[in-house]
């Protein structure tokens, strides 16, 4: 069959409801048959590393594949950003594109959008997927499309196929067990006899601790083992805390949820917890720069299941995968305890007028009385403490169960770390590599998953990147509301940056530019006129966007404790006897 109705057959077969791009001259006839025959929902947006964040966002949201299609050169090249993000933290985004076609090759001229060679995206390509394929041979077509997949399914990691325009209509061999497979996908098993030993071991060690605590990582969400750890978390009855990268992996309304734990950068009573604990069941979290546990992968007071090993104590077991390992481990039937778990987080005590407002049904009108009227708001200044901010999304939030929150990077992602929303998979940040522009196409991702509204957090910096794209959102249905937090620049870095001119930006109207874009938006300048414009931010039926005006200077609570903690470890000691 020719190559493109294969790709569009097999792309359909495992389950793929939407595509993510940008048309080009190298990639059109593809796009045009992805469009035509995929009978896809095709979602365009303006810039190419916008694609790449949307795909990603879908994908983490709804566990599924996530597929992009782009040009050769100019527009692939636009998408390693985004790609290298979804590598970095698991993320199964495959990234389909065009190419010259055989005949241009062969000339041996400079084809347009080429950069050194014709082969220089497939190679970058290949620094940043687990699978990266050029199909230009009839016979192989199909298997290395196939193989491709499977590798980044996997892996839970991006893949990579270039297709060349002069190869969507060659006829291709399709082999049996390719056009027959009805499950072709799936993630890879263990050594059975492996897996026993391991949760034997563990259960063993569980059992002879007094005081264990649960940290849930990320490969918890990737590697689809959600609801077997929440089960096993349920039969110890200890704390749970999740990472920077896994915040959302445990629904943050669960009694046994005590927070994010971020090592030095956590809430004392946490840090203190863990400090405490006799026994760290660590399922799946990757070792980082930011908030890893102390002790090393083989330690006395850990069992550590990542990247299909297991260390329990000084014991290794390799080929043992997470779900694997704690659907073996809950057979086991550790024993239980009794332990209260309270949630923490790094917010201060709440503003009076936030604590003294009645419950959920009499707030709207409360509220209204606090607002002061626009002119007196506009003529005074005023500004939001992003402490205060995040307070008022979390009242905001409480009893709600239709958003979903997605965090920019920047200050932005170390406030979401406070904010509190009920219901699985509510939660979404590039919580480890943290590119900025991450916020507006992954939050039309999320919303395209999962159908939620999502809030998302984002800094004035960080929106200039890709907030326009946000002008897409009514052709597309989508909903999300922004809160944009106006500090006049690049807020996160005045505390460490001498020369403070490098950080400014223009200053955007951004509630105007929402409303020219056709949605909703206004500026807000105290807590009780946040709190009003989320409730009506609520009921529009457009996209909203919400400019939170905050000093230049205020930053959240955990961005301080991290600049400060960050300054006195970089603050190198002498050598002992050496003149400074």
């Amino acid at each position: 069959m020719p190559l493109g109705d294969f790709l569009v057959a097999y792309l359909r077969r495992l389950g793929v409801k939407r595509i993510f791009g940008i048309p080009g001259d190298l990639v059109l006839r593809l796009f045009s048959q992805l469009g035509e025959r995929g009978r896809w929902k095709i979602v365009t947006l303006s810039h190419e590393p916008s694609v790449g964040f949307a795909a990603d966002g879908y994908a983490r949201a709804t566990g599924a594949l996530g597929v992009a299609c782009v040009t050769y050169g100019a527009g692939g090249h636009n998408m390693v950003n985004a790609v290298a993000g979804s590598y970095a933290e698991h993320v199964p985004v495959l990234v389909i594109s065009g190419g010259p076609g055989d005949e241009e090759r062969k000339f041996g001229t400079l084809i347009h959008h080429q950069a050194r060679t014709i082969e220089s995206q497939l190679n970058i390509y290949r620094e940043v997927t687990a699978a990266a394929r050029l199909i230009d041979d009839p016979r192989t077509a199909a298997e290395q499309i196939d193989d491709v997949v499977r590798t980044m399914w996997r892996e839970q990691r991006p893949g990579y196929l270039e297709i060349h325009r002069d190869m969507v209509d060659r006829l291709i061999d399709v082999p049996r067990d390719i056009a027959d497979e009805t499950h072709p996908l799936g993630l890879e098993h263990s050594n059975p006899q492996k897996v026993r030993e391991a949760a034997r071991d563990a259960a063993e060690r569980l059992d002879r601790a007094e005081r264990p605590v649960v940290i849930v990582g990320i490969q918890t969400f990737r590697f689809k083992a959600q609801r077997e750890v929440l089960a096993l978390c349920e039969r110890l009855r200890v704390p749970v805390l999740a990472t920077m990268l896994s915040k959302g992996a445990v629904p943050m309304e669960h009694p046994l949820y005590m927070g994010v734990y971020m090592g030095a950068h956590s809430p004392p009573a946490i840090r203190k917890r863990v400090d405490e604990a006799d026994l760290v069941l660590d399922l799946g979290s990757m070792l980082t720069d930011i908030g890893s546990v102390k002790q090393s992968p083989m330690s006395e007071r850990s069992i550590r299941a990542v990247d299909r090993r297991v260390d329990v104590s000084y014991h290794t077991y390799t080929d043992v995968a997470l779900r694997d390992f704690v659907r073996a481990l809950l057979e086991q039937k550790p024993r239980a305890r009794l332990e209260k778990v309270v949630y923490h987080d790094n917010l201060p005590k709440p503003p009076r007028w936030l604590s003294e407002l009645p419950a959920r049904g009499g707030r709207a009108a409360r509220v209204k009385r606090q607002v002061p009227p626009p002119s007196r708001a506009r003529a005074g200044g005023g500004t939001v403490r992003v402490a205060e901010m995040l307070q008022v999304l979390n009242r905001f939030l409480d009893g709600r169960r239709d958003f979903v929150v997605v965090a920019e990077s920047g200050d932005m992602l170390f406030a979401g770390i406070d904010v509190r929303v009920a219901g699985r998979a509510a939660y979404f940040a590039q919580g480890f590599y943290a590119s900025m522009g991450f916020g507006v196409p992954g939050a039309f991702g999320v919303e395209l998953g999962l159908g939620k509204r999502p809030i998302l957090l984002s800094g004035d910096g960080a929106f200039q990147m890709t907030g326009p794209e946000i002008a897409h959102a009514r052709r597309h249905g989508l909903r999300p509301i922004v809160l944009l937090t106006n500090n006049g620049g690049w807020g996160i870095f005045r505390p460490v940056v001498k020369r403070q001119s490098i950080l400014e930006i223009p200053p955007w109207p951004y509630a105007e530019l929402a409303r020219l874009w056709g949605g909703q938006g206004e500026r807000v300048t105290s807590g009780p006129e946040l709190l009003a414009a989320l409730e009506r931010a609520e009921r529009a039926e457009s996209f909203a966007l919400i400019e939170v005006m905050i000093g230049r200077t205020d930053l959240s609570p955990l961005s301080r404790k991290y600049i400060r903690l960050s300054s006195r470890q970089g603050q190198a000691k002498p050598a002992s006897g050496r003149r400074r």
